[in-house]
């Protein structure tokens, strides 16, 4: 497949390759779906059910709710994660409600979520939720609304439902919802990031206008803003919104847009694990904004990070388009580097092992580059090790599964890490990937899924070894991703929910099968594309 005259891949060869039969086609639907692909969210539909029933697809919406709703009354997946997506859907279910809907009986799942909110979520510490985006300011404002929609319910619903108030978690209050507000209200100028939250501010962004896409890379957030303004403030925003629902059939994704993190993310990942590439032009031109001096956002309407920045500039590299990491000078801290310049709370180990996969290909392609950049690799190579845990895993703030951090590590570590310190921990984190691997041959966190399975294997593909029991552990890894092809991926990935980037998770899942392929001796080259065979026959 081409664009414009552009072969997707390099070499003639990776066409008799399922793996690359299958990575083409995922690389040409990064120039078809430029927003990126991301699975349906419960919070993001939650809120457009409640705020923006104008919106097509509104009955689909509260489906989808009906739909995902778990036996146990509760939203999302396990432990606090379940919090805010069941709050949204409930919130939003109560909205339904009061307008009269009449496709379904609301009443019982609503009082189900109410029941999972008063007898559990809510009451977990804070200190026991999860870190997800904006959470003190999600929380607070769901539970406002919730507690608002309940007192005006007329007597004969409101009976047939629990009534005591929902209380906050401890340890949490409502000081910077208000605050934060009331600064938005009176047009102060606030990060960038903040816009992606809009929908829980109750006011209008003061930097929206006519050429937007996307408020904050949210549906949510685009919806509350039309819904303030009117829809017809930005013909491109409400564009933007009825095709994605459009597409996904009523249900919203978010975040969306991710245009140059699912492009950076899967180009880096096929190229690192050895799948030649030569994506089209019009993908190429997206990622060239990470040379510049301020780096790049992961899509319209997020401020620039260090993160995406250190990916798409791995990325360009390995596509032999090497450029000066300098831009990311500006996100240097004492402990490494930040996310985000000045507003970001804890460490990220998956963004400093990117930053040190950017600098690593800077000095591997220019050995008598300045001495600070060299520094900065010396130095890498000891921040990484010095955040594993005891066990030999990595924990971070943008994911859920210890299985994700972990391989950003190793594979930064194994490639571009100076010294012992970095040697020996790829080494310990081989031996608590081996340790951890599930009997059906799978890793995961609260069960096996492909995308944890796909992190493991290549954290022991990145460590030279023939000791059989390694071997034995990637037969087995290789054939459980073979036999998951068609199962659905557990979301994992830190939003204001978790969600799922797909086209992310599937190269990732790709990128393990070659690694796997060509170190297993024992599995037949037919199935190695682990169930992702291109719609066209392979010859």
């Amino acid at each position: 497949m081409s664009d414009g005259g552009t072969r997707v891949f390099a070499d003639a060869e990776t066409a008799a390759d399922p793996v690359a039969d299958a990575a083409r086609e995922l690389i040409a639907g990064l120039a078809l779906r430029p927003w990126g692909q991301v699975a349906p969210s419960v919070y993001e539909s939650g809120r457009l059910v409640a705020g923006a029933a104008w919106l097509p697809g509104h009955h689909q919406r509260i489906g989808f709710l009906l739909h995902e709703q778990r036996p146990d009354g509760a939203w999302g997946p396990p432990e606090g994660y379940a919090l805010v997506p069941t709050l949204s859907a409930t919130d939003a279910l109560l909205a339904a409600l009061a307008d009269g809907w009449a496709g379904a009986d609301l009443l019982a799942p609503v009082a189900r979520g109410l029941d999972a909110l008063t007898g559990r979520l809510l009451a977990t510490h804070a200190r026991a939720l999860p870190d997800t985006p904006a959470l003190d300011l999600i929380v607070p404002a769901l539970v406002e609304s919730i507690n608002g929609r309940l007192t005006l319910l007329d007597r004969a619903t409101a009976e047939r439902l629990p009534r005591p108030p929902l209380a906050l978690p401890a340890g949490l209050g409502s000081d910077r919802l208000r605050a934060v507000r009331a600064a938005v209200a009176a047009g102060a100028a606030l990060p960038t990031k903040l816009a992606h939250f809009y929908e829980v501010l109750d006011a209008t962004p003061v930097d929206a206008g006519p050429t937007v896409t996307a408020v904050g890379a949210s549906p949510a957030a685009t919806a509350a803003w039309l819904t303030t303004a009117g829809p017809d403030v930005s013909p491109t925003a409400h564009a933007f919104l009825r095709e994605l629902i459009r597409e996904a059939g009523g249900p919203v994704p978010c975040p969306t847009p991710i245009t140059v993190f699912e492009r950076a993310w899967v180009l880096s990942g096929l190229r690192r694990a050895g799948v030649l590439v030569n994506p089209p032009e019009t993908v190429l031109r997206t990622l060239a904004a990470a040379t510049g001096a301020e780096g790049v956002a992961t899509g319209e309407g997020l401020p620039t990070d260090a993160d995406t920045t250190s990916v798409t500039l791995d990325a360009l590299a390995r596509l032999g388009r090497r450029a000066d990491p300098a831009g990311l000078w500006a996100y240097e801290t004492a402990d490494g580097f930040c996310t985000w310049p000045g507003s970001e709370d804890g460490f990220s180990v998956t963004t400093n092992a990117h930053v040190l996969d950017a600098f690593g290909q800077h000095v591997a392609a220019h050995p008598d580059a300045d001495a600070r950049y060299h520094r900065t690799v010396d130095r890498l190579s000891a921040v990484l090790p010095a955040h594993q845990l005891a066990d030999g895993a990595w924990q971070d703030r943008w994911h859920a599964s210890p299985y994700y951090a972990t391989a950003c590590c190793v594979l930064a570590l194994a490639e571009f890490g100076r010294g012992a310190a970095a040697a020996e921990a790829v080494d310990r984190a081989a031996g608590w990937v081996l340790n951890s691997q599930r009997a059906d041959g799978s890793w995961g966190r609260w069960d096996g899924t492909a995308e944890e399975t796909a992190h493991a294997l290549q954290v022991l593909l990145a460590v030279p070894t023939t000791v059989p029991r390694v071997d034995d552990a990637v037969a087995r890894g290789h054939a459980y991703l073979h036999d998951s092809a068609n199962r659905k991926h557990r979301p994992l990935w830190y939003g204001k929910e978790l969600y799922c980037p797909t086209v992310i998770v599937r190269a990732a899942v790709l990128a393990a099968c070659r690694l796997a392929g060509l170190r297993s001796t024992g599995v037949d080259r037919s199935v190695v594309d682990c169930g992702y065979q291109s719609t066209k026959t392979t010859t």
